[in-house]
């Protein structure tokens, strides 16, 4: 049962079939190119796309506008403090922006970087420092099949294995994403996080949250690990992020706002490091690229993000959707993670080779047949990795109903009985820097 009632509605249409295609067209074959308006159920993201309460709507108002010593800012602080443990704060625009003033202080030429699973961004700046994104997952989150509470986890024999070859002066960070977005919103455990924290202290390395949806990843850990049965999701929060040097927050995902972020630190050298970075990046100190009513906004954002109400409707409302998919036998990573359903391309679509992006040409397909748009996470978005052929499904917080859930698994139904036909795809247009090509580059159809 939902958590919510509407207090505001929009407007949604589904274009016809034909206007579909001409769009998938026009675009490129890359939805990231397609207008808001030609998209009935809109999947590419769960960040910055979800709806703000009536508290936040309120706290807007409150919003104080000053360049410096707003008191939004400390309203923001206190939020950072009482809710994730970090006394020392710098805004920024929103998450990437937080990772440029991070990394570019943590980060030099020729390091290497661990990762459970570096996302598309958090890679792009990594490698942007001409660094070494390295990712270390546990075996069974390459495993879409496998059994496991916490396939989001970090891999300290694999991290061992990276130090032993580059040096252990040459990893000056260790990035745990809680949850693990690249591998299937998968979940990670306190007890992961715990072993990341020690393997820090014996390589002398900075031990970084990306704790972009830190409260999801909270949920399942009062689900799976028995240590916090009994805990709440504020207090297993409050725990798992006790063990980081820093955190680096994008605000519109558990922060529940539309735009925003931060970096948060113990150490308070690192604090000035990143604060003068945020000045000359994002702002000065207090407001750091945000308006003060969105200050205010994420604020109460993160208290709402770990009230238990909140948490287990919107992990439900994934989960249901999950489990729609799997009974209709679709193929779908397991278990199902906190943010997102993700779908194996691969095996929707096993004719069609690595090359020719799979997850791309369903991505393209879903959009035709139903107008969902979702966005694909395999080798189209991730060159020269192996990486499974994912599309992810994004859920946006506190946004559709069940009809609309419905409406999704009708149309990968759709797409599932004429998945024989489909063909791959060959890209005609791309940037420069490959990291971040799936945001613009250009696709046909193959011949």
């Amino acid at each position: 049962m939902t958590a919510y009632k509407s207090k505001m509605v929009e407007r949604i249409h589904l274009p016809a079939r034909e206007e579909r295609e001409a769009n998938l067209e026009a675009a490129g074959y890359n939805v990231f190119n397609l207008d808001s308006d030609s998209v009935f159920i809109d999947l590419l993201t769960d960040s910055g796309t979800g709806t703000m309460s009536d508290q936040q709507w309120a706290a807007l108002i409150r919003g104080d506008e000053s360049y410096a010593g707003a008191r939004s800012f400390h309203n923001l602080e206190s939020a950072v403090e009482d809710v994730m443990g970090f006394p020392y704060v710098v805004p920024a625009h929103q998450g990437r922006g937080a990772e440029n003033i991070l990394y570019g202080a943590l980060v030099d030429e020729g390091d290497t970087v661990l990762n459970n699973t570096h996302f598309d961004t958090t890679r792009a700046h990594i490698a942007n420092q001409g660094a070494d994104p390295v990712d270390c997952p546990v075996p069974e989150a390459r495993d879409l099949d496998a059994e496991g509470d916490f396939k989001g986890n970090f891999s300290i024999e694999e991290g061992r294995k990276v130090v032993e070859e580059v040096g252990a002066e040459n990893v000056p960070a260790v990035v745990l994403t809680i949850t693990n977005n690249s591998a299937a919103g998968q979940p990670v455990s306190v007890e992961n996080t715990r072993e990341v924290r020690e393997f820090c202290d014996e390589i002398g390395a900075t031990f970084v949250l990306d704790a972009c949806r830190f409260a999801e990843n909270a949920y399942f850990v009062t689900q799976r690990e028995a240590e916090f049965t009994d805990s709440s999701v504020a207090e297993v929060a409050r725990e798992q992020l006790s063990y980081a040097d820093a955190a680096v927050m994008s605000g519109k995902k558990d922060g529940l706002s539309n735009i925003g972020g931060f970096v948060a630190c113990n150490d308070e050298t690192l604090f000035e490091q990143v604060k003068q970075r945020g000045i000359l990046y994002e702002g000065f100190a207090t407001y750091g690229g945000m308006s003060g009513r969105d200050i205010e906004a994420l604020a109460v954002g993160l208290r709402e993000a770990v009230e238990e109400a909140y948490i287990a409707d919107r992990v439900g409302q994934v989960q249901y959707l999950g489990q729609l998919m799997a009974e209709e036998g679709l193929p779908v990573f397991q278990p199902i993670g906190g943010h997102a359903v993700y779908l194996d391309a691969g095996e929707f679509f096993p004719h069609i080779p690595a090359e020719e992006f799979p997850g791309q040409a369903l991505v393209c397909e879903l959009y035709r047949e139903g107008g969902v748009r979702c966005v694909e996470l395999g080798s189209f978005a991730f060159p020269d990795s192996d990486r499974p052929e994912l599309v992810r499904m994004a859920v946006p917080r506190r946004t559709y109903h069940k009809e609309h859930i419905e409406h999704i698994v009708e149309t990968a139904k759709e797409v599932w009985a004429h998945r024989e036909e489909v063909t791959g795809l060959e890209i005609t247009k791309e940037p420069e820097m490959k990291e971040i090509r799936h945001f613009t580059a250009e696709l046909e159809p193959r011949a």
